[in-house]
């Protein structure tokens, strides 16, 4: 080209590439190019379907040759690389969203959502399950997230059953986009141009499908959008499977863990009961201290409290916990002789697989008049404490050998009466052997344990067990500790009322 804009010399690739060009006639198309000085250095642009960049060397006389450059391979390649690493790092921050949760419903939120964000205009995530209704969480190209159920209609979608059996999905082009029932459009989402269907494969079974919907008139998705979807499919569908594995893990345990749980104690048949647990582990529920208050009935107008301590901690201390408590329970009909009762339980945990063994204490309630009588039977575990009114503290007269290790046992049962006010504590040795202190390796000892209880003259039940744990759990500070459970047996304060028809015996007001 000449110092005035003109063509002066084409070669055979020039007017192969610029077919309009003539030489002595300025430069037309393309525009870019045509407006180019050597000035204005290299340039590049669009000519036809290419790309191309055009770069300056200036001539003798003025002129300047122009040598142009294919680019688009190069633009294309360099357009696929920041295409995935946009979608890698997608990838990348769906993955942390997606596990941040196991909760399956948050899950599929989170999968709607990053799907409207980055790969459609709206999208639905349907969660297969048990019951005729599945759950569906639906995301419009606002953002806005609504969850409903559908039923018997996905069979009607095609590709949409396949996908929650987890098939490999139906190319979108197969899908007629106008055929899509009213359920799945979101409303006011206006025509569908595209509609993808991808399953969301799980943890060995299909975590459900993901429908992705694009609006008319936008190109249909393509071979690579769809795989991409896949990838995003796959971990989606992970965390799904996640969540809803520990959904059901979580159920299991909670329907398990009801039975090992330390029950809710309250006042029966006029005595007073409370109970405190706290586990070696405080992320732990469960462990290896128990106790139970069976309430009188027809052929025993004793209530039985026991309270035990399994060896050893955790989850298998715990199971073994709830078979003795089971077994206990079904050795009640014993309950007037602990002797026996105890005897019953060391043959039965005899016949186990398990070597462990178990301390427990047995007491029988029974209120007599305002006073409340007590029959304390310890198998192999510390003696209960006995708290008068006028604060003093006493240890109950009754001792035995711990059960499950030996063919015979020895037990020896005392007898306690409690004037109103008056309380019974059953402990495990989770309390005295708790290590704490100024330096953190002084045991809270018995003596420690009395004084506690001295304080605690004329308390109800439950406030003479929410200080004794309170005393403990300051003495133990952040230091590591057993199981410890404690049992109140406490006369309320009350006065007796008489039955109305002067036959019966009536009941108390406590």
């Amino acid at each position: 080209m000449d110092a005035a804009g003109r063509v002066a010399e084409l070669n055979d690739a020039a007017r192969a590439l610029l077919p309009r060009a003539r030489v002595g006639e300025a430069l037309s198309s393309p525009g870019w190019l045509a407006a180019a000085t050597a000035a204005t250095g290299s340039v590049g642009g669009a000519v036809g379907e290419g790309f191309f960049s055009a770069h300056p060397s200036a001539l003798a006389g003025g002129d300047t040759a122009w040598w142009l450059v294919e680019e688009t391979a190069y633009r294309s390649a360099v357009h696929e690389l920041e295409t995935e690493r946009e979608r890698t790092r997608f990838l990348t921050e769906a993955s942390s969203a997606l596990l941040a949760s196991l909760n399956l419903q948050r899950c599929m939120e989170v999968t709607a959502r990053l799907a409207v964000e980055h790969l459609a205009d709206a999208a639905l995530v349907i969660a297969p399950t048990a019951a005729r209704k599945l759950p569906m969480v639906v995301c419009d190209p606002h953002g806005r997230l609504t969850h409903s159920t559908v039923s018997s209609a996905v069979h009607r979608v095609p590709g949409l059953p396949e996908a929650l059996r987890g098939f490999p999905p139906v190319p979108s082009r197969w899908i007629d986009p106008a055929a899509a029932p009213g359920w799945l459009v979101p409303k006011g989402f206006g025509e569908v141009g595209s509609l993808a269907i991808t399953p969301l494969p799980g943890h060995g079974v299909p975590a459900g499908a993901l429908i992705l919907l694009r609006r008319a008139p936008q190109a249909a998705f393509s071979a690579s959008e769809e795989a991409f979807a896949g990838l995003f499919a796959a971990r989606a569908g992970a965390a799904m499977s996640a969540a809803r594995l520990y959904a059901e893990q979580n159920a299991i345990t909670d329907i398990l863990m009801r039975d090992l749980l330390p029950p809710t104690l309250r006042q029966v048949d006029g005595v007073e009961f409370a109970g405190g647990y706290r586990a070696s582990v405080d992320t732990d529920r469960v462990g290896g201290d128990f106790y139970d208050v069976h309430p009188a009935d027809q052929d025993c107008g004793e209530s039985l409290a026991v309270l035990g301590d399994v060896a050893g901690k955790g989850l298998e201390a715990a199971v073994l916990t709830g078979k003795i408590r089971n077994s206990l329970h079904a050795l009640l009909p014993l309950g007037g002789d602990h002797g026996r009762m105890l005897r019953g339980l060391n043959s039965a945990l005899r016949r186990t697989d398990s070597t462990r063994f178990v301390t427990l204490v047995l007491a029988s309630a029974r209120r007599e008049e305002r006073d409340v009588r007590l029959r304390l039977t310890s198998a192999g575990h510390p003696p209960p404490l006995i708290l008068r009114r006028d604060g003093s503290v006493e240890e109950a007269d009754t001792g035995g050998s711990l059960i499950g290790v030996l063919p015979e046992i020895t037990t020896r049962t005392a007898e306690v009466r409690l004037a109103p006010g008056e309380t019974c504590l059953l402990y495990t040795d989770g309390v005295t052997e708790a290590r704490g202190g100024p330096l953190g390796d002084t045991m809270f000892g018995e003596e420690r344990l009395r004084r506690s209880l001295r304080g605690c003259a004329g308390m109800p039940a439950e406030a003479v067990v929410e200080r004794v744990r309170m005393l403990a759990d300051e003495w133990i500070g952040g230091g590591r500790h057993d199981d410890i459970a404690v049992l109140a047996i406490t006369a309320p304060r009350g006065a007796h009322l008489s039955a109305v028809d002067g036959t019966t015996p009536g009941r108390y007001t406590a």
